[in-house]
């Protein structure tokens, strides 16, 4: 699925009437099958971002097309049609507490299941192999018939990238993927995420913290800053300086002082490796 964004503003659905918008002026396109990384420190719209491209919110002006249609034009059942092939997975998975993890991981099938199907599928599991699949390229298929309330944050935070890989959608929308996940299993994650998706030659847009990340795994990186595009830029020309002027005043988001935990970061144009501290919060 291409995407197409053409001076476009966006406001936060939580922000006062009159107030600036979370995104101003924002042009640039992505390709069927691109992945991509949006960066940027706190407020810089990321997350509205995604919530425009999966069609959750409309922008105040600009123009906005998915496959060379303006979404927002479209009959509601036209709208509520495309939406099943968009898939937009929280920072925190809206995984109801008591349920079981099986009927969460199968929830990712809802937008191609009729009602009662849907119904049917919370009591008797449709298809349990698939969620035991899925959930063991995280490895958490032990935790198959687990109550969501009984797993760790991380844990929680897999199963909702398991539920992904059940989407039926062509345009996967992730938001900060590995905030509660430890440098070691949020490599796996991200690497199981972008090899399923290579696959299925699905369009990826990430927002991370996780500038290593970034990085390492995106050949495309975007970065974004007081609702602004700040760079668009291939992965290799992402330097030391680049960065210090997106997270400018933010270089604590930069060394991620958020949270325990590091890792190195390389600028792959800098003279040698440039070390700084990294943490998933």
């Amino acid at each position: 699925m291409n995407i197409q964004l053409s001076a476009l503003a966006a406001h936060h659905p939580a922000s006062r009437h009159g107030a600036a918008p979370a995104l101003a002026n924002l042009s640039l396109g992505i390709a069927t099958g691109e992945h991509v990384a949006v960066i940027g420190p706190s407020g810089a719209g990321k997350t509205t971002m995604l919530q425009v491209l999966a069609c959750a919110l409309p922008p105040s002006q600009g123009e906005f097309l998915l496959n060379n249609t303006p979404p927002w034009s479209l009959p509601a059942a036209a709208l509520r049609q495309l939406r099943g092939t968009l898939f937009l997975a929280p920072q925190v998975p809206p995984l109801p507490p008591r349920q079981r993890v099986v009927t969460s991981v199968l929830a990712g099938r809802l937008p191609a299941m009729g009602l009662l199907q849907s119904l049917r599928s919370l009591f008797y599991p449709a298809d349990i192999p698939a969620a035991y699949d899925a959930l063991d390229r995280f490895d958490l298929a032990e935790k198959l018939f687990e109550r969501v309330d009984r797993l760790s944050g991380g844990e929680r935070q897999r199963v909702g990238l398991a539920r992904t890989l059940l989407a039926p959608a062509k345009l996967w929308l992730i938001d900060e993927p590995l905030s509660a996940l430890d440098p070691a299993r949020a490599r796996q994650a991200l690497e199981t995420l972008l090899d399923a998706a290579r696959d299925r030659q699905t369009t990826v847009v990430a927002t991370l913290h996780q500038v290593d990340m970034a990085l390492a795994h995106f050949p495309r990186i975007i970065g974004l800053r007081d609702g602004a595009l700040m760079f668009d830029l291939p992965s290799q020309a992402v330097s030391r300086e680049v960065l210090a002027k997106l997270y400018d005043q933010y270089e604590h988001e930069l060394r991620g002082d958020v949270s325990g935990g590091d890792a190195e970061v390389n600028y792959p144009d800098s003279p040698a490796p440039v070390q700084a501290v990294m943490h998933c919060r």
